[in-house]
């Protein structure tokens, strides 16, 4: 599996990766940890995750 992490992140360490090889699915694990577990989610799901964050749909503060 190939992980990979944002470009927008700034190498501290506190970073998700995903995987873009499993089609339907997307598994994210802690870059801290890559030897422990992965979630995964369905694929739709990740990517109106990612929407709204960009939407800032959880700003709330």
């Amino acid at each position: 599996m190939s992980w990979r992490k944002s470009t927008y992140s700034d190498g501290g360490g506190g970073c998700l990766e995903v995987a873009d090889d499993s089609p339907g699915l997307v598994p994210v694990r802690d870059s801290k940890d890559p030897a422990g577990p992965a979630l995964l989610f369905p694929a739709d799901a990740w990517h109106a995750f990612v929407t709204a964050v960009k939407d800032d749909e959880f700003d709330i503060l």
